[in-house]
Parts: structure tokens; C-alpha cells; sequence
């Protein structure tokens, strides 16, 4: 099928059924260098964007920068699952509960509610057995115990731990704000679906998140944040399984790419990827910078978000043959009907940085 643009103008994706346009989804780009440099962009780079779970790496960067981690001997898989939208696997529950025993808290203590599985293959197992979802099933189980451990380290109230005044929260907003180098009042709160603050800044503020994961990874660094920085990408990338699940993208992708780059999503639409400059010999940014990209879908359907994800890398020159085929499934996903019948195709243009 070829991307139909006489009737997708505006589109940077679409859905074909039986060779007609059924549904298109517009997308806003932005990809930096590490020190903040604008290097393309599709559509608005510096769109106000509500990053919702992409923004847990940031969020976990405060919970480190309390101590947490060393007081309860949090691990790297720890950590991943603090930073993650898990699909509530056995594994992951598992964890979780050890991570709230390390802390000394009941699963009660945790204000994220229980809810339906990101796995299709979970879901139809708890269905299986009757199984009632807890708090700590919850797809953000690992975010609400970094922030009890944090609330515990800082010697605040755990009761109100999630709270947007609560002295954490506060201490969060300052650390989202300054490691996007932002002022604090650059930054806008909502609340998210697991009951935390959730950030909205300019798309161009995530990319810049994650060139900074990549580049304090590349840099050997030395000053604190950096190092908390590198953390978190080795803890992502070391365990990618914690930061997703099973055939989830977020778990394939960094798989594929086996520690070149570190990526991550964010409910309704958005991603955002960190690529370590190793990653990036020969292709057109050289060798020498790490880049961070982000990627917002605006009707937030998730399929048209990993195509995009996956054209952008392509387009970019990121990932051998065989990395970017390992991400087949997500790249030009077939559609099927109730039957396994194809039925229709997802494309994605193939223009958006102007080659």
C-alpha cells in the first residue's frame, strides 16, 4: 500500500481497510542533541504535552536523590520497575511486594488501586481464575513504592504520600522541572490515571530528558544527578522486562538494542526514546553526542505511536536491519478481523524529517 497523501494531508499515519483511508492519526516529533539542540522536527516539536508515564524516569530520579534506594537496598530491578508500566506479570506483583516489605509498609499504604492488565495474555488468566486485582497489580506498582520509600527517607507522611502538596510531590515537581530545564512554573500538573502528579511540558522537554538519560551513560559522570541519570538508563536497559513485559514494545525495543538505547511510554500517545552516541556511527548525527526523541500521537492510539516510533528510528539511520526487524510486529501491523483474516494495514508517510 502507498502512503495516500491526497487524502491524509495532515496525517502522519494511516489505517487502510480494502485499500480505503478508514481512520488517520497526526503525530508531533522532536528530536535534540544532548545539550538541548533542536535537530528535527515533525509538526510541533514543542508541543504542550501531557508525557504521562514517559515521565517516570524523572519521577525516579527524585525518589533517588532521597536515599531511598540505598536505605532499603533497592536493587536495579527495583529501580526498572519504579521507572515502568508493567503488565502486571507474576514477576512483577512479586517484586512488588518484596520492594514494600523492603520498606516495611502494607500493600494497603499504596493510593494506585488495583485495575485490568496491560497483557492481553494476563488478563485472560486472572479472568481464568477469578482474580481480583490489588494495589500492587497496578500496571504503576513499582512508581507508588519508590514514592513511599521516599516519603519514608524524607521523614514525611505516608498517608498522603501521592498528594500534589505533599512535601515528596513538591520535591518531585522541582526534579522534573529542572532536569527538563525548566523553571518550575514551566512545567503544568494534572493527575494520572495511577493518582500521582503527572507533568505536561513542551515535546522538545522530553526529548531532552532522555538525551541526558543517554548521555550521562556515554560520559563516565561524575557529578551526582548525572550519575542517578546513568543509573536509571543502566536499570532500564539492563532489565527491560520490568520496565514492560512481554511482547510489549517498550520490553522488545530495548531488547533489540541491547543497551544503545533506552525507551519508554506514556499513556495516550506519547514516547520517548534516549540513544547513546555509540548507537549513532554512521548515520547523519555522527558519533560524538547523544540524541533524545519524543514522539506525540494527538488521538493517542497506541498502535500508530510504535509504527511512528519505529518509521522515526528508521528514518533517523538508528538500529541495523536486524534491530529494527526484531520490532516487526510494530512496525506496519496488519489488521485482521475476529476470523485471522487480513483485513487492512497501518502506514506511516515516509517524510517526516524532509530527506
Amino acid at each position: 500500500m502507498t502512503f495516500d497523501s491526497s487524502q491524509t494531508a495532515t496525517a502522519t499515519a494511516v489505517v487502510y481497510r480494502g485499500g480505503i483511508v478508514e481512520s488517520t492519526h497526526r503525530a508531533h516529533i522532536a528530536v535534540v542533541n544532548d545539550n538541548g539542540q533542536l535537530l528535527h522536527a515533525f509538526n510541533d516539536a514543542r508541543r504542550l504535552t501531557l508525557v504521562r508515564s514517559a515521565a517516570k524516569p524523572a519521577q525516579a530520579l527524585a525518589v533517588i536523590e532521597t536515599g531511598a534506594l540505598e536505605r532499603f537496598g533497592f536493587d536495579e530491578g527495583d529501580l526498572a520497575l519504579m521507572c515502568g508500566s508493567n503488565s502486571s506479570e507474576a514477576r512483577h506483583i512479586e517484586r512488588t511486594r518484596n520492594m514494600l516489605a523492603k520498606v516495611g509498609v502494607d500493600e494497603a499504604a499504596m493510593r494506585c488501586g488495583g485495575h485490568a492488565p496491560l497483557s492481553d495474555t494476563v488478563w485472560r488468566d486472572w479472568i481464568k481464575r477469578g482474580f481480583e486485582p490489588t494495589p500492587a497489580c497496578s500496571n504503576c506498582s513499582g512508581k507508588h513504592v519508590g514514592m513511599l520509600a521516599a516519603a519514608r527517607a524524607m521523614g514525611a507522611p505516608l498517608d498522603d504520600y501521592h498528594a500534589p502538596g505533599h512535601p515528596l510531590q513538591l520535591r518531585v515537581k522541582h526534579t522534573v522541572a529542572e532536569v527538563c530545564d525548566l523553571p518550575d512554573d514551566g512545567v503544568q500538573w494534572g493527575i494520572d490515571g495511577c493518582n500521582l502528579p503527572t507533568p505536561a511540558f513542551p515535546l522538545d522537554r522530553l526529548a531532552r530528558l532522555y538525551a541526558k538519560l543517554a548521555r550521562a551513560t556515554d560520559s563516565g559522570a561524575q557529578d551526582a544527578r548525572s550519575q542517578a541519570l546513568a543509573r536509571i538508563y543502566r536499570a532500564m536497559t539492563a532489565h527491560p522486562e520490568m520496565v514492560a513485559g512481554e511482547q510489549r514494545f517498550c520490553t522488545t525495543l530495548m531488547r533489540a538494542f541491547n543497551g544503545d538505547l533506552v525507551g519508554k511510554v506514556g499513556a495516550d500517545g506519547s514516547y520517548a526514546i534516549g540513544v547513546r552516541h555509540g548507537a549513532l556511527k554512521g548515520t547523519k548525527h555522527g558519533a560524538n553526542e547523544a540524541i533524545g526523541i519524543a514522539v506525540k500521537v494527538e488521538d493517542g492510539n497506541a498502535t500508530a505511536l510504535y509504527a511512528i516510533v519505529v518509521a522515526a528510528l528508521r528514518e533517523l539511520g538508528i538500529g541495523t536491519p536486524e534491530q529494527l526487524a526484531a520490532l516487526r510486529a510494530f512496525d506496519k501491523p496488519p489488521i485482521r478481523n475476529t476470523m485471522g483474516v487480513e483485513t487492512g494495514c497501518l502506514e506511516v508517510r515516509g517524510d517526516l524529517f524532509g530527506r
